[in-house]
């Protein structure tokens, strides 16, 4: 099926609200991770957003999660790399992403919270949200790196493995490729990953044509775009690629890597998603997740202008109860699907290994 840019719109913008409450998970502790002076991975970005949830009553049924355990880091991280990161004191992985004597007990903290948020999706069947700082899912097995130490939704979706579940989906919307989660997973048949990035800048990885390797090959796919790309651009690509391929896959959960500096007022890259188009991402995300009974849970990565940041989380959590947040970043500067071409090449290359 093919479908126009503006069709497309239409299609997804169909308001989906949900009967069970989204449980939002999230510590003290991330507010104390500073990477140093006007890094734009601060503690402003979830103050941001606590303020707005507030804004519009939306801060409730907020959860805490209990100390990091070295175990469950173990599920995705090579021992000698966490001892690392545990011992380093005063260090820099990379020329963006510093260690603090602090950083391994708030970045282990962070991925207990991703954990807790998706067992509580799998116990309660219901929709979470884990304000997961510092993001994760440029980790890899033995590094860190783009902000990340410890790879959040990989470390999640391996324990929701070890209790029972067969099959995770994760859908990674941040701007930046997740590379960290793509190779932790690329031999993998039983995690799908998909990716919507922009081309050409950090980290460089994410083809259009790699889908995994060995075992994983065809559990794998990449929709790099180039700059420019918006509204119409993910319309599409939600509706032709996400949501056939994860609805073929069949999994327990689904897991998404949100990320908001896809959009247009984020400093850091140069798409043009804009507040409402986010929205709808995720109202399709929420629809997408009846097929494994409402077990989907988004979990932070990037965004890094803090206003659209704040907007478009509680705009997520407000749909879900009937609340209306005010958007203030609405503009839609991609109305004729630039990145179709991205688009149907994707779906190409996924065709050879699921009947779409």
């Amino acid at each position: 099926m093919r479908l126009s840019s503006r069709g497309t719109q239409q299609v997804l913008s169909t308001e989906i609200k949900l009967k069970a409450r989204v449980a939002i998970f999230f510590n003290e502790e991330f507010l104390s991770h500073v990477q140093g002076p006007f890094h734009p991975e601060s503690p402003e970005r979830l103050r941001g957003i606590i303020q707005k949830l507030k804004e519009h009553a939306l801060w409730k049924d907020v959860r805490a999660s209990k100390i990091g355990v070295p175990d469950h880091l173990k599920l995705v991280h090579d021992e000698d790399y966490i001892d690392f990161i545990k011992t380093c004191g005063e260090c820099a992985i990379t020329l963006d992403t510093s260690v603090h004597y602090e950083t391994y007990g708030i970045a282990a903290l962070s991925a207990e919270c991703a954990i807790d948020a998706a067992m509580c999706s799998k116990e309660e069947l219901r929709p979470t949200f884990a304000l997961t700082r510092p993001p994760g899912h440029h980790a890899g097995r033995d590094y860190g790196m783009g902000f990340c130490y410890f790879n959040n939704i990989s470390i999640a979706a391996k324990y929701l493995q070890q209790n029972g579940d067969k099959k995770i989906a994760i859908v990674d919307m941040d701007v930046h490729h997740g590379n960290g989660t793509q190779e932790i997973f690329t031999k993998d048949p039983t995690v799908l990953y998909i990716s919507t990035h922009q081309m050409e800048i950090f980290p460089g990885t994410g083809r259009v044509d790699y889908v995994g390797e060995g075992e994983g090959l065809g559990f794998t796919f990449n929709m790099p775009f180039q700059s420019g790309c918006g509204d119409s651009t993910f319309d599409f690509a939600m509706a032709e690629v996400i949501v056939p391929i994860v609805k073929a896959f069949k999994p327990d959960a689904i897991l998404v890597s949100w990320g908001v500096d896809t959009h247009y007022k984020d400093m850091l890259a140069s798409m043009t998603l804009s507040s409402g188009g986010h929205l709808r991402q995720a109202q399709e995300l929420f629809k997408l997740a009846k097929i494994c009974n409402n077990r989907i849970t988004f979990m932070l990565e990037g965004g890094y202008h803090v206003p659209a940041l704040s907007e478009v989380v509680a705009g997520v959590i407000g749909s879900t109860e009937g609340v209306d947040v005010p958007l203030e970043f609405t503009d839609m500067s991609d109305n004729s699907c630039l990145g179709r071409g991205t688009i149907l090449r994707c779906k190409q290359v996924a065709s050879k290994y699921w009947k779409l």
